[in-house]
């Protein structure tokens, strides 16, 4: 079972902290991110975010990348307790038309953690009153990243070049 709590009592203002349960939260973007650039510097996790052919990621293309992420919508690190402490182990950023999701830290993968941060920000969208969300692009070849938003509600509703797109219908 998902709790959702949203601090700040904020309902269409990203929240600074939306906890799923007692040891997963989401984390508002703070601009502080060296400790992200091990998750895309890593080939399998690249080609999972950009495709096949995609080159790793330096500082200033990381830079880029939060900066567009964070402009487009509701940008927050997946973080995890560890002994009474939260550490990083992915981002996500949440708006109508897309929902992208990393789980970088490889640790952590497989264990229904994007799952329970892809229902929250369902729960969330519900509370800004979204008709539906979309999800641009899962790639072919990510079975488990089309397996995880199928779980979750989303329908494949129309064949992109290199995968599908998803949306979720909250409201008929």
């Amino acid at each position: 079972m998902i709790i959702l709590e949203i601090s700040n009592n904020q309902d269409t203002h990203q929240p600074e902290f939306i906890n799923i349960d007692r040891n997963l939260r989401l984390r508002k973007f703070d601009g502080k991110f060296n400790f992200a650039l091990d998750w895309y510097r890593d080939k399998e996790t690249v080609e999972l975010v950009d495709g096949k052919d995609a080159e790793l990621y330096t500082i200033d293309k990381l830079k880029r990348m939060y900066d567009y992420l964070n402009n487009k919508g509701e940008l927050y690190f997946i973080e995890i307790k560890e002994e009474n402490k939260y550490i990083p182990i992915g981002d996500v950023t949440f708006w109508k038309e897309d929902m992208p999701i990393v789980i970088g830290h490889k640790d952590y993968r497989g264990k229904g953690i994007g799952y329970k941060v892809i229902r929250a920000l369902i729960q969330r969208a519900e509370l800004l009153m979204f008709d539906k969300i979309y999800v641009n692009e899962i790639y072919s070849y990510n079975i488990s990243s089309q397996k995880t938003f199928e779980k979750a509600g989303f329908k494949k509703y129309k064949e992109t070049e290199d995968g599908y797109s998803y949306v979720l219908r909250l409201r008929t």
